[in-house]
């Protein structure tokens, strides 16, 4: 009998957005599984405190960067190359909202939105598959969003660029195949992270939400670290091009 195989030991993985929420967790699950690590962040002391509390020594690298800015997502890849040598697999978690209406927006508020999350990945991901089609293997998880299959108040324009991301997600699964690389998402909804702390920190806000959920909670970042790691795990090597929801059940109601 086959044995399922979920050994991450010694694997290279690049976290964007690293220092905190999700992606924090995901550095540290990736870490435990025996994983070297690169995670970036805009902001040096983030990723100050993030090391000092990952405490990985050689196995983890910090690096400052803009990821929608091409030459910051240039100097990502040559440090985490230098330091490990090699990529197999990318995490793209980075994101950010600002609480607006799409007819409210202005053109400065929708390119922010549309840089940190949709044109981030595209650079980051065209970066990464670049590496790993030489190498003819590897995984590339994106963290979408449920915003993106159901429209919401003041989430329009996030909702707008996850949905992007989960587009891209099926192109490159597409282009990618042929080398051996695959190309999955996971859409969580409310996370309990400092990102959505305006919403579930209202207790009259957080009623509505867990009324909403099935299970009656709302995800904490390793349930949503969990799924990435199975889609980067060889338990997932006859899946691409999929998006896994995790959201207690609310896309069932």
């Amino acid at each position: 009998m086959t044995r399922l195989h979920f050994d991450l030991e010694n694997k290279v993985v690049l976290v964007t957005g690293g220092s905190r929420g999700i992606g924090f967790a995901a550095a540290r699950a990736f870490l435990d599984q025996g994983a070297k690590v690169a995670i970036c962040g805009r902001k040096a002391d983030g990723l100050e405190r993030a090391a000092a509390e990952l405490n990985a020594g050689n196995r983890l690298l910090t690096v400052a960067a803009h990821v929608a800015k091409p030459d910051d997502v240039q100097v990502l890849f040559d440090r985490t190359l230098a330091a490990f040598g090699t990529l197999d697999i990318l995490v793209n978690n980075v994101g950010m909202n600002l609480i607006t209406s799409v007819v409210d927006s202005e053109p400065s508020l929708w390119n922010k939105i549309i840089d940190s999350n949709l044109n981030a990945t595209y650079l980051v991901s065209r970066t990464a598959a670049r590496i790993m089609r030489e190498k003819r293997c590897g995984k590339i998880v994106s963290i979408s969003s449920t915003a993106a299959h159901r429209a919401a108040p003041a989430m329009g324009v996030y909702g707008i660029a996850k949905a992007g991301i989960e587009m891209m997600t099926r192109v490159l699964a597409q282009e990618l195949a042929p080398y051996g690389i695959q190309v999955n998402a996971v859409a969580p909804g409310m996370v309990k992270t400092d990102f959505s702390r305006p919403f579930w920190s209202d207790e009259n806000i957080h009623r509505k939400l867990v009324e909403t959920i099935p299970l009656g909670r709302l995800a904490d970042p390793i349930d949503v670290v969990w799924p990435v790691l199975f889609l980067c795990s060889d338990a997932a090597r006859y899946m691409t091009g999929q998006v896994l929801m995790v959201d207690g059940g609310a896309s069932a109601v």
